[in-house]
């Protein structure tokens, strides 16, 4: 459908893509990896046709449509939100504009029998069948289920676009590249202005979508519904992995290892090299092999390996000072703006050492009772702080509040006490901020590099009670484990307003739902809370009374279908383990089987001498073993194929 051949992009002498090659097929769900600045959004642009490569070429299917997402957009605010989706059908829009224009000039004609009078009648006739095949009866209805999908109320239809903040704009931009139906979906971070219900619609959408779709996330439950394959990108090259996300992070694991092991090697194979020539550089008798190893060196494909290591890196917050056990009390709290009634009748407790996550619909009053909680707003009810409580709030707009004449680390450096100090340029680093960076002004950062910068200021910062709101919606995924595991760390209380489900799994024990004014409680991580909240809210979460025969009875086919889904996800997941065990097995026998080729070709040495017949009996019992391995994957897959086809409802 599309092939990228042998795109290269420099900045000056520098190349972030290197002679990369790859295809894209119909039904292709690719997830596009890599560290910061590893050229994803510029790869991206290029498969749009936003940039040119400085070599290399696109070649496209005839005909083909693409709908691309980028990051960040420039939004015209002159229509309502109903008129801007209705932009994603201007073909459609255009054929209904001539045919208003024939009927009109039909009706102004008397000569109903002449050729140009056929010749418009021919015209409308042919517009007419062709809005038909379009589907044009169908657009009013696409457009309201792909916009409430995406979280957008049946009221919010004739509002104003420029009403909307910037993460409902990218929502509505989201929406006409979906409705557009195109051949292939460029998406570059579409989760980060969307809920967790608006991520799931997504990620249903996406399951069923007859395209191909090549996306950039660093959410990572996202990446593992949504891809079949994944690209890498590092060091300028790609590498291509025909598996889903998870899968990819443990074969990357022992390809890196491998990588490492090849790297050391060659080091010590070059270091030899080095030191052979140098020491008879000089003797004629050993003049010709001094030059052969010269020669060699030259002709040498060096591996390179990416600078990365998280191990290394450990944040900490500074000793949360001691609080008592009741950190904070709501008492029938509620919030108007005008007429729309936010927040009502809401009854928090909080205790210390807490970790909580606000959850909901966009809209529904988290950050407003964040706002609440930090004492920004005024409000009904009673807000009471518990005894030595020491706030620590980051905001969706806190990188506003930063002083834009102070560079990186001056403002970092400000907040730095105790051991952290030592390593603070390290933090700096994992939080994308390294080299010349750390000097840079903060009035010349990006959005994105401000508010990293302003929740790093804030976890240096020696609280109890964290208030985040939405904290990860620009760090990458090295970033976001970093923050995650000094959460957990944390021995304060902690609330965060997150949709970020991965990030939350694991970081958690309560949950609270927003919905319809009020709040509810569940307890346990965030998958418990996804668990309960798909069985219990299929119509009758909000219902408090007591269940009749006819319910109880559904109920029971409720339990006995979910015990059914239970056990076909544990023989489903066995299944799936025994299939990424033999994928791995089989990867690292073509790899054994390839060096052994090369070693009897002649192209390198190995520790065994190929002359021997222990050498061939040893590749022969290789390659049985990758032949039944090869063999027993078949029918793991088989077998898993036929247990998606009977899945129970």
């Amino acid at each position: 459908m599309i092939s990228v051949e042998k795109i290269t992009v420099r900045y000056g002498a520098f190349e972030l893509l290197k002679g990369i090659s790859l295809a894209i097929a119909r039904g292709d769900r690719i997830g596009l990896v890599g560290n910061n600045g590893a050229g994803k959004s510029t790869l991206l642009k290029i498969m749009a046709g936003w940039r040119e490569p400085d070599e290399g070429r696109v070649v496209r299917e005839t005909g083909m449509k693409t709908g691309y997402l980028p990051q960040e957009l420039k939004v015209r605010d002159r229509k309502t939100l109903l008129e801007e989706t209705r932009e994603a059908f201007s073909g459609i829009n255009r054929i209904k504009s001539r045919l208003h224009e024939l009927q009109k000039m039909m009706e102004r004609r008397n000569d109903h029998q002449s050729g140009a009078y056929l010749k418009l009648i021919q015209e409308y006739t042919r517009l007419t069948e062709k809005l038909a095949v379009m589907g044009a009866s169908k657009t009013e209805a696409e457009m309201e289920k792909t916009l409430t999908g995406l979280g957008f109320l049946r009221e919010d239809f004739q509002r104003p676009t420029a009403e909307f903040s910037g993460g409902w704009r990218m929502r509505i931009e989201l929406a006409k590249i979906l409705l557009q139906n195109p051949d292939l979906l460029l998406l570059d971070e579409p989760t980060n202005h969307l809920d967790i219900e608006a991520i799931q619609w997504l990620e249903e959408f996406l399951a069923g979508y007859p395209g191909a779709v090549v996306l950039v996330s660093h959410d990572r439950a996202f990446l593992d519904r949504v891809t079949n394959r994944t690209v890498e990108l590092s060091l300028g090259r790609a590498e291509d992995y025909p598996v889903s996300f998870s899968r990819f992070v443990e074969q990357q694991k022992q390809r890196r290892e491998t990588r490492l092991a090849a790297y050391r090697n060659q080091q010590k194979m070059i270091e030899k090299t080095g030191e052979f020539i140098e020491r008879f550089r000089y003797k004629a008798t050993k003049a010709v092999q001094v030059q052969s190893r010269i020669k060699q060196l030259s002709k040498l494909d060096r591996i390179e390996l990416e600078e990365e290591d998280t191990s290394l890196i450990h944040l900490r917050f500074p000793p949360a000072p001691h609080s008592g056990k009741l950190v904070l009390e709501l008492r029938e709290v509620g919030k108007s703006f005008g007429n729309h009634r936010v927040l009502e009748q809401v009854d928090l407790h909080v205790r210390r050492g807490e970790k909580i996550a606000f959850v909901g619909k966009n809209g529904e009053g988290k950050t407003t009772l964040v706002r609440i909680i930090k004492g920004e707003l005024d409000h009904t009810g009673t807000r009471r702080l518990g005894h030595r409580a020491v706030l620590g709030y980051y905001a969706q707009n806190q990188d506003e509040l930063l002083d834009g004449d102070l560079t990186v680390f001056e403002t970092l450096d400000r907040e730095t006490v105790g051991e952290v100090r030592s390593r603070l340029r390290d933090l700096m680093g994992a939080f994308l901020f390294s080299g010349d960076a750390v000097d840079k002004k903060v009035k010349v950062l990006s959005g994105g590099e401000k508010s990293r910068l302003a929740l790093m200021r804030l976890l240096l910062r020696p609280v109890n009670f964290l208030l985040m709101d939405e904290p990860t919606n620009h760090l990458d995924m090295r970033s976001r484990d970093i923050l995650k595991e000094a959460l957990k760390q944390f021995t304060g209380t902690l609330i965060v307003v997150s949709h970020d489900r991965e990030f939350l799994d694991g970081l958690i024990d309560k949950v609270y739902e927003f919905r319809n004014a009020r709040i509810r409680e569940y307890h346990g991580g965030i998958y418990d809370f996804l668990e309960q909240r798909k069985i219990g809210s299929l119509k009758d979460l909000e219902k408090k009374t007591v269940a009749g025969p006819q319910q109880q009875a559904a109920g029971a086919d409720s339990r006995q279908r979910y015990e059914e889904k239970k056990k076909y996800e544990r023989r489903k997941e066995k299944l799936e383990r025994n299939i990424a065990r033999l994928e791995e097995k089989i990867t690292r026998l073509e790899q054994e089987i390839r060096n052994m080729d090369r070693i009897l070709a002649g192209e390198i040495s190995g520790d065994s001498d190929s002359s021997d017949p222990s050498f061939f009996t040893l590749y022969e019992e290789k390659r049985s073993i990758l032949e039944s391995a090869m063999e027993e994957w078949g029918h793991l897959q088989e077998a898993l194929e036929r247990m998606q086809d009977k899945m129970p409802g």
